[in-house]
């Protein structure tokens, strides 16, 4: 090879590397922000979620990542069934096009819950019994405004009658960053929970009314940053219950007290960075709630509550998560209604589901490693002509889970409690579901410490 060649080599080379090195630390600005498909929702609303605004500057080296991550912001504000984020060049200049497609915004449908704590402890503890389900309609508007704001009504009958009536919109101010929220109820019940006995609910059967709650919040909201949400609760709760409740516990609210009114306040703070929020897959999620309840002609109880969450694709379809849950609270002594220890929603060791332990104090540690092993959305639109149910996605994610926990209980004795301040761990396997309108169907065989095995199975939704 001349030397001649070998300088053309070179020179086509050195101008290749340059050329694309130009290229890539190209930037763009943003010329137009193109909205479609939004029929019934504001485009400011969904304008919201977008990291940039008309006339910034993008780079193109990560031009990509920034329309993944606004179009993740949308999809959490659970409006839209399929949201799509592209854009096209001219010149120095970019359009940006967002397209969205709505779901249904209205829901109005008999419901039916279990009164239990959970589909488990109504199965294998309360011998699936009929009886004990709660019945009646539930009117939702998630987008009445087309401003995501919410109006919901609830009427219930069955084991435990219920009404209620709230509405909540996320901005009230033109910056869109302070909303409110505010609601009423009622509930009354006749067979309930009057203590906790062996790490476990004893309840009082009768037909008789044992308990009578009327309540109302009005909550305040601050969204100063995309990622950031403050939230100021104030709320009442005035319960009354038989006095044959206050005979088998007398710690119920006290000796001889059958009414117990409560003004709470609480504060919340997240920072969610999740892709989803319904079912998390990369992301990191923190948590934190400082709860005040004044008890009238009581005593004060206070708790301070954090959760850490992250989320971490690991390659090849894996995909590990694990969060971290703690909560003091105060004074030793707690009126039983405001004990809230392991046990009750996602604030559980997995393989102890049927157990409820009482304590002042607890840490717990749950981590997952679950495998994609499908993903796909199928169109409808031969069978189903309506367009916010002819798209279903379904994503199935086998797992693997190991957790621990520690409660402290000062008064193990009120529950004759065998669980509380000791080390608790249990682990399994599992099979999860993701569906239509953020729907979530859980299986899982789980064994705990002290070779307990079960089949275990839950169901949540976005409804």
């Amino acid at each position: 090879m001349n030397i001649s060649v070998k300088f053309y080599i070179f020179f086509v080379f050195i101008f290749t590397f340059f050329s694309f090195g130009s290229y890539s630390q190209k930037s763009f600005s943003v010329e137009q922000i193109q909205v479609t498909g939004n029929h019934k929702t504001k485009r400011d609303i969904i304008v919201r979620e977008l990291t940039f605004k008309q006339g910034d500057t993008l780079s193109l080296t990560n031009i990509e990542q920034v329309l993944e991550r606004c179009r993740q912001n949308i999809i959490n504000t659970n409006l839209f069934l399929t949201v799509e984020v592209f854009y096209n060049e001219s010149g120095d200049h970019i359009h940006v096009f967002v397209a969205v497609k709505e779901r249904w915004y209205l829901v109005v449908l008999p419901e039916v819950y279990l009164a239990d704590r959970s589909f488990n402890e109504w199965w294998y503890l309360r011998n699936r019994d009929l009886n004990r389900l709660t019945y009646g309609l539930t009117a939702k508007h998630f987008n009445l405004s087309g401003n995501n704001d919410q109006i919901k009504f609830k009427a219930m009958n069955g084991f435990i009658p219920y009404f209620e009536v709230s509405y909540s919109k996320p901005y009230i101010d033109k910056r869109k960053r302070i909303g409110i929220r505010a609601g009423a109820f009622y509930s009354t019940q006749r067979t309930m929970a009057y203590r906790t006995w062996n790490d476990k609910l004893d309840f009082f059967s009768t037909e008789n009314r044992m308990r009578e709650r009327l309540g109302a919040i009005f909550e305040l909201r601050l969204r100063n940053a995309h990622y950031h949400f403050h939230s100021i609760n104030l709320g009442f709760t005035n319960t009354t219950i038989a006095d044959t409740i206050s005979q088998l516990n007398p710690r119920y609210f006290g000796e001889n007290t059958l009414n117990q009114k409560v003004l709470s306040f609480v504060y919340d703070y997240r920072f969610d960075k999740r892709d989803n929020r319904q079912y998390p897959l990369k992301g990191t999620l923190l948590y934190t709630q400082l709860n005040n309840s004044f008890v009238f002609n009581g005593y004060n109880q206070t708790s301070i509550y954090g959760l850490g969450g992250y989320y971490r694709p690991l390659g090849h379809s894996l995909f590990f998560e694990s969060t971290l849950r703690g909560k003091i609270s105060t004074p030793k002594k707690q009126y039983y209604p405001l004990v809230a220890g392991l046990g009750y929603g996602n604030n559980l060791v997995r393989g102890y589901e049927l157990y409820v332990i009482d304590g002042q104090h607890y840490a717990l540690s749950k981590n997952t490693l679950k495998y994609e092993a499908f993903k796909r959305t199928f169109n409808l639109k031969n069978l189903i002509k309506l367009p916010q149910f002819n798209t279903l996605p379904l994503a199935i994610y086998p797992n693997i889970y190991f957790d621990f926990g520690y409660i402290k209980n000062y008064y193990p004795i009120y529950s004759n409690s065998k669980l509380s301040n000791k080390l608790l761990n249990g682990g399994g396997i599992g099979l999860d579901f993701v569906t239509w309108y953020n729907s979530n169907v859980k299986t899982s065989y789980s064994i705990n410490q002290f070779g307990e095995r079960k089949f275990f199975f839950g169901i949540s939704r976005d409804l």
